[in-house]
Parts: C-alpha cells; structure tokens; sequence
C-alpha cells in the first residue's frame, strides 16, 4: 500500500461488530476511537475479554480483576459500548487451544457479528515482539471464525445451548505500513471518546511505569494513521472480506 491513499472501510455495511481482545485496556489503545464512530452510527459493538487481566498489576490477582473489569465498563462507557463479556481464562499464560476456540466461537455465534476485530497472531509486532496472549487469542478468533459458520464444530452449542451456526463476513486487525488495507477516519468526537476511553483505566496506567498520557500518544498514532488515509486522524487495519473471491479467481478472470 505504499504510496497509495489507504480506503475506507465499508462500514456503511455494518451492523454489528465483536472485539475480541485478551485483556482489559487491549482495545482501548487506538481501535476503540473506530469503535466510537461506530457506535455513534448506530453499529452494535460487543467486546469479548477473555482474560481479567489479573496479572497486569502489582495488587493481588483478585484485587486486579475486581479494579480493571470495573474499569473496562467505564472504557465501554466512554465509547458507547453495551454489550461486554468477560472471561476467566488466566491471564499471562493464555494457552491457545479448542477451549479458547470454543469460548470465542460460542460467542460469534450467540452475538451474531457481520464483524469480527481481533488481534494480531505474528510473534513480531511493529513496537517490538508481541506478548503471548495477544498472539494465542489472534490466532483462536482466527480459528473461530471458521468454527462458528460449522454446525459439526463444537455442536454441543447448538444441540445444547440452541445457539446456531454463524459465517462472519469481516475480518479486522489492527494494521501499521504496509500490513494495513483501510482505515477509519476518527477525527474529532471519535478520537476525543477514544482517548476518554484509554482514560478510564487509571489505576492500571498508574501502576506503569513512565506510561505516557493517553492524551499525549493516542492523537500521535492516530495522526500517523490518518497520512496513510489523506484525513488528520485515523485508525488502520487489515480487513479480510471473506465473501470476496479468492485472489486466484480474479486473477483468472485478468487473464
């Protein structure tokens, strides 16, 4: 994508979004801005943690998951977010695996999504290495994608639970340089939510060391984001239309 001006995305398309992210804050460092346009267009958007983030502070592990499960409601607050679903499995070692596809697969299938936003699943990240639960809980949302569109995969769901088979259309993770395919112009009232949002874990972003105000980073990203879009302020990703063609059948159709 380099030097081209990066496209929308088809949000106009869009009905309801699932945000499937490993801890509390995971969603509120860039990609809940999007969520606050979304939200503001009358997009229903769910997110699904699948950890407490207990181990992400200095308190004890129950004290941590009380303090930042309180404050992701506030983040969801600040960014018009209803529907928030928290799981147990453990924080910092988050194994992938069928329990983690079942959990996230379940779901897909119980909030319907047209959309789905998960995380990277690759060991290196444009900051550096990516943690382990980022990638285990990419590379499961990934993997339950497909799950949930099978009635033969996990059918205890839908004998059991009478939940049904669900395809998702959408695929988004958040993208930088050249991994990115469009973008979301969140100048204005979605930046400021954005920054609100990332506000609201105090307490966690207290027991960091030397973190930078939400204020200060959050519009710098964003900035970046929105040259790659030719708007002031924007947050990229890398969608994958799973309806669209295979590349191998256009290029046929070139040919």
């Amino acid at each position: 994508m380099t030097g081209m001006t990066l496209p929308a995305l088809p949000e106009e398309s869009f009905q309801r979004v699932l945000c499937v992210v490993a801890h509390p804050d995971d969603m509120e460092y860039g990609s809940s801005a999007a969520v606050a346009r979304w939200t503001a267009r009358g997009i229903e958007v769910g997110y699904l943690l699948l950890t407490r983030g207990e181990a992400g502070m200095p308190n004890h592990p129950e004290e941590t998951a009380r303090l930042r499960a309180a404050e992701q409601r506030a983040a969801c607050a600040q960014v018009g977010v209803e529907h928030l679903t928290i799981l147990e499995h453990p924080d910092g070692v988050l194994v992938y695996g069928l329990d983690l596809r079942r959990d996230i697969c379940r779901e897909i299938r119980r909030f319907k999504p047209d959309v789905v936003l998960g995380t990277g699943f690759a060991i290196e990240a444009p900051w550096g290495f990516d943690q382990a639960d980022h990638r285990a809980a990419g590379l499961a949302t990934l993997d339950a994608l497909r799950d949930a569109g099978n009635r033969w995969v996990f059918p205890e769901q839908i004998e059991d639970e009478h939940l049904e088979p669900h395809s998702v259309r959408w695929y988004l993770v958040p993208g930088a340089g050249d991994s990115a395919t469009h973008g979301v112009d969140v100048t204005g009232e979605p930046l400021r939510r954005g920054v609100a949002s990332l506000e609201a874990h105090a307490a966690y972003l207290a027991a960091l060391p030397d973190h930078p105000a939400p204020a200060d980073f959050i519009p710098m990203v964003a900035a970046m984001g929105g040259k790659a879009m030719g708007v002031e302020h924007a947050v990229l990703f890398r969608a994958t239309d799973f309806q669209a063609p295979p590349a191998f059948a256009t290029d046929a159709e070139q040919d």
